[in-house]
């Protein structure tokens, strides 16, 4: 198991002459001193050993700086960040994700990253595209640390042991309902289903309504309505109650970490994640992993994926070594031999330079991931606006509380959409 907090010092560099990139003359007062980093993510452990031994080779280029790395797990990440913002000691770098850059950026939790380029942040091998995936209101706030998607994991073993076809390409949310039944009926045991109760992620319900001409956030906040979520309800309360997914007691364990997913738990045959965690659910399972797309409306409709920033790093706001902290950003994405070590655990990276370097390197699960990437180019829609302020409330506090009521059979469909939007549109606000 994921620990909830781990705390590492890597070697204790000595005082070192630095020399500073480009021409920012804030550096030079730092130069003769030991600069000290603080760096904050979340993820698996293995994320962590990557993380920690790019740092270290980091480190070794640069012996006037120090990184001490903190890996939380699950929602405990944010309340940690919370209560950094609150006490104005934010870390030097922290991981952001896609449907939060936008509302921590306007909360003030960021610094901008434009004054450190070229400096001391090399961009210039990044796609233009790529780089407004982390801009708000034309400022640049992150780093996206690799390109992934939406996608379906699935046991393949599993399938393979049934004699069951796992979901493909053009498989629909009504296929794949009855692939989830199947499945369940398959495990012939107690306490294994066909797959998770969906109702509770954020990012499927996007993909969803993303499908038939929605979105999860709109300029004005909440892209959908109610009758949008009383048939978004309807479908996972109608796939639960046949014996589809897992029960309540065991999806509210999900804290959205690997290992405390219901695939990764062994209590289903296929999950809902993003594609770069491949990596992360293969450690874990004994079994052989597949990966593949949601399902869709209809055949040859929109699939509703698109391609995002796997994860980012931003600069703490409050930070007082910017420019070194640019530095070990630029470090991460350029880097051939930090990109060897990261692999794709973080997504496909974003350099083709180093995408193309690390390709010869990667473990069979690895090269999964980059070819599922490639094979959504024709099926992937534009990028979606930046999400509002508050969407991280609302999937935190609003969403996954709501589906877990409904499926605990404590309210209604009909009550659960409108909560959902009513709540919603009093927690998650543009601008």
């Amino acid at each position: 198991m994921l620990l909830n907090r781990r705390t590492f010092m890597l070697g204790s560099a000595g005082a070192a002459a630095g020399i500073a990139l480009g021409s920012v003359s804030s550096r030079s007062a730092l130069a003769a001193e030991n600069v000290q980093l603080r760096a904050m993510w979340w993820g698996s452990n293995d994320r962590s050993k990557r993380t920690l031994s790019v740092a270290k080779l980091f480190q070794e280029r640069n012996p006037d700086i120090s990184v001490v790395g903190e890996s939380l797990s699950g929602d405990g990440y944010w309340t940690k960040l919370a209560t950094q913002m609150a006490g104005r000691s934010i870390a030097d770098i922290f991981q952001l994700e896609p449907s939060t850059i936008s509302d921590y950026s306007k909360r003030g939790a960021c610094l901008a990253l434009d004054p450190f380029i070229p400096s001391a942040l090399n961009v210039g091998d990044l796609d233009k595209d790529v780089l407004k995936l982390t801009t708000v209101d034309g400022k640049l706030w992150g780093i996206g640390l690799g390109l992934n998607s939406f996608a379906l994991f699935y046991d393949a073993d599993a399938f393979a042991k049934a004699g069951i076809a796992p979901p493909s390409a053009d498989t629909t949310w009504s296929e794949y309902a009855e692939i989830a039944l199947e499945m369940t009926k398959a495990a012939g045991k107690k306490n294994v289903w066909g797959g998770p109760y969906g109702a509770r992620y954020a990012y499927v319900f996007d993909a969803w309504l993303r499908q038939r001409g929605s979105s999860l956030y709109n300029e004005s906040g909440l892209g959908f309505t109610v009758e949008e979520a009383k048939e978004w309800y309807a479908y996972w309360e109608d796939l639960r109650k046949r014996g589809g997914t897992v029960g309540a007691d065991i999806q509210t364990l999900d804290q959205n970490t690997i290992d405390t997913n219901c695939l990764a738990l062994g209590y289903s045959a296929m999950g809902m994640a993003y594609s770069n965690q491949m990596v992360g659910y293969q450690l874990i399972m004994k079994n052989k992993l597949g990966i593949g797309m949601l399902p869709r409306a209809e055949k040859g409709g929109p699939s509703g994926h698109y391609y995002r920033p796997a994860l980012i790093w931003s600069i703490g706001a409050t930070t007082e070594h910017g420019e070194e902290a640019a530095r070990f950003i630029s470090f991460f994405v350029n880097d051939i031999e930090a990109g060897k070590i990261l692999g794709v655990e973080r997504g496909v990276p974003m350099s083709p330079k180093v995408r193309e370097a690390i390709l010869p390197s990667l473990n069979p699960t690895e090269a999964e991931t980059v070819k599922y990437i490639d094979s959504l180019k024709d099926q992937v829609g534009s990028y979606p606006s930046p999400a509002p302020l508050g969407s991280t409330e609302f999937d935190q506090r609003v969403l996954r509380p709501i589906a877990d009521e409904l499926a605990f059979e404590r309210i209604s469909i009909a009550d659960a959409a409108e909560r959902l939007v009513n709540e919603g549109k009093s927690t998650v606000r543009a601008g």
